[in-house]
């Protein structure tokens, strides 16, 4: 009956082992999700405050579709002003500059060659 009770112990000893180190990832898991969502409350200050609402919402339409594109956008927008190569407000003339260049940039051209027998 000893042995059972040892086990038992032992057991439970694992089981809250194992349950406070889950805990402590959820925990850090919870304050990096709070730390991107504040993080990306910010960026999107700064771009509000930097972009026009037609820019805006060029940028938003383009995310649906290609986000990687728009968000890759929006951060050399912010770096140019940041650096003040780009003076506020930017308007959608400039983003569609912007979307086009970077898009061209990250373009693959296709070649597709056949092989005749």
């Amino acid at each position: 009956m000893a042995e059972y009770d040892a086990e038992d112990s032992e057991l439970e000893e694992i089981r809250m082992r194992k349950l406070l180190e889950l805990q402590k990832k959820l925990e850090e898991e919870r304050k990096r999700k709070e730390q991107e969502a504040l993080m990306e409350a910010r960026r999107e200050a700064i771009l509000r405050s930097i972009l026009t609402e037609r820019a805006r919402e060029r940028l938003a339409n383009v995310k649906l579709v290609k986000p990687d594109l728009a968000r890759g956008v929006e951060d050399l927008i912010i770096q140019l002003v940041q650096s003040g190569r780009l003076s506020p407000p930017v308007d959608e003339d400039v983003v569609k500059e912007l979307l086009i260049e970077i898009d061209s940039r990250n373009r693959r051209e296709v070649r597709v060659r056949f092989k005749w027998k």
